[in-house]
């Protein structure tokens, strides 16, 4: 590799598992190859760590020194740790830098941890974190502060185990999507009658026949395949495919090697010829598992140091080689397909059985906790009735008690009696005459006077 960054990248190689078809206007024959838009942002690693990953070496790249070293470094220098000794000396701004990294990464780490811990309801805090950060093994966990040589060395050798057990883990997922598919087919015509299951039966075949015709497909990283997408993609006369300008042309980021997200790009044309999304027939995590296995192909034989990524040299080699003219035909996974045994799909099955047994018993335990949760809130909502009943009766007793001290006491014959201290005050300005009770005084009433002599005038 001749540019500096990509030797680190080997940490950071693109796995992309959804790439998308190169888009470029067509040039004229005469004028000078199209220059390929730079890729805006790096494709997902699909690494846990794909964010410290990456900025670690972005800040990285800022040193001079750093960046010396890495242009004469080669794969084993990276993979072995010694290029990880250079760190000591870089500046003091980059080493700043990447000890803020690491704290977030391991302030990072620890959310996760505790996130973890509660959903599993097993959190202590007599854990020790320390303990619990070596699950990660891409930092020391007994410097959580600075980033030191140890840390870059386990970082480069973490990524670069996992990078490489990446491809065979998208395999593994692909063949379990694959018998699953299966067993629900089979879970599905079970259910159906006779009749009904042959239909379906003859409907599935003709399906499967339609997808398999389908154009022939070059072998990838052939010439006839490379011509295809020269001459397709790119606008320009496959009479004049010139290999070195095809690299240049595909190397859209300009950095001097082609790396997989780069790759996978120049098969587009090839899988259109076989899948195509609006088909029933066509099944689109098929195209990407075959997308996959384009680019290990080409990888096998073309990149010859193994560090995951195609230089203008390797891709040069490869155009002499004898396959590169004359290749094999390349078989599509309609052609392969099981990818499975049927041993392996008996042993899902039995698996999918387990699980759903296991389903089934937390499904019938959440059913016996909601049902006493309902026993509970019904015994609590009788209970707040009865609270609600006896001080609705306190209320209303307390109500009776002040009527009956605000109604005046009744008189012998049941007349009203009022208490002489509920009389108002008299005016003392205002003379009120006085009435007198004959009755009460046992005193006859006056008798008008007789024999008064006659008003003359």
């Amino acid at each position: 590799m001749t540019a500096a960054p990509y030797c680190l990248l080997l940490l950071s190689l693109s796995l992309a598992v959804w790439s998308v078809p190169i888009d470029r206007n067509a040039a004229s024959h005469d004028a000078q190859p199209p220059q390929a838009e730079k890729a805006e942002e790096s494709v997902d690693t699909g690494l846990y760590y794909d964010r410290y990953l990456r900025e670690v070496i972005e800040v990285l790249e800022t040193d001079p020194h750093f960046r010396e070293k890495l242009q004469t470094a080669n794969t084993e220098d990276i993979k072995n740790g010694r290029l990880s000794k250079e760190l000591d000396l870089v500046g003091h701004h980059v080493r700043t830098r990447l000890d803020e990294l690491k704290r977030q990464e391991v302030s990072r780490l620890r959310m996760l941890l505790k996130a973890k811990l509660d959903s599993t309801n097993t959190h202590s805090l007599q854990m020790d974190h320390i303990t619990l950060l070596k699950q990660f093994e891409h930092l020391d966990p007994h410097n959580q502060n600075t980033f030191e040589a140890k840390d870059l060395e386990l970082l480069i050798a973490t990524a670069t185990k996992d990078l490489e057990n990446y491809d065979a883990e998208r395999h593994e997922e692909f063949k379990r999507y694959e018998m699953l598919k299966e067993h629900e087919r089979r879970q599905y015509l079970k259910g159906l009658d006779q009749e009904k299951r042959e239909k379906e039966e003859q409907r599935l075949r003709e399906l499967e026949e339609k997808h398999r015709q389908h154009p022939k497909v070059n072998a990838p990283g052939s010439v006839a395949q490379l011509q295809e997408v020269w001459e397709e993609t790119d606008g320009l006369d496959p009479k004049e495919f010139n290999p070195k300008t095809f690299f240049k042309l595909h190397d859209t980021n300009e950095d001097g090697v082609l790396d997989e997200q780069e790759l996978e790009a120049l098969f587009t044309k090839e899988l259109e010829k076989v899948y195509d999304p609006r088909n029933e027939e066509d099944d689109m995590m098929e195209m990407e598992e075959e997308r996959l296995r384009m680019r290990e192909h080409v990888m096998k034989n073309v990149d010859l140091n193994h560090d995951r990524l195609v230089s203008l040299e390797e891709f040069l080699k490869s155009t002499e080689k004898k396959e590169f003219t004359s290749p094999k035909e390349w078989q599509t996974l309609d052609e392969t397909k099981p990818v499975y045994s049927e041993t392996e799909l008996q042993q899902f099955e039995a698996e999918l059985l387990e699980k759903e047994a296991e389903l089934s018993r937390k499904a019938a335990s959440l059913r016996q906790e909601q049902e006493l949760l309902n026993e509970r809130s019904k015994a609590l909502e009788a209970q707040k009735k009865e609270y609600q009943q006896a001080v609705m009766e306190m209320s209303q007793r307390q109500k009776n008690q002040q009527v009956v001290q605000v109604v005046p006491p009744a008189g012998t014959n049941g007349e009203l009696q009022f208490h002489p201290d509920t009389k108002k005050p008299e005016d003392p300005n205002h003379h009120v005459p006085q009435v007198v009770d004959a009755d009460a005084q046992n005193v006859p009433p006056a008798e008008p006077p007789q024999n008064l002599p006659l008003h003359t005038l």
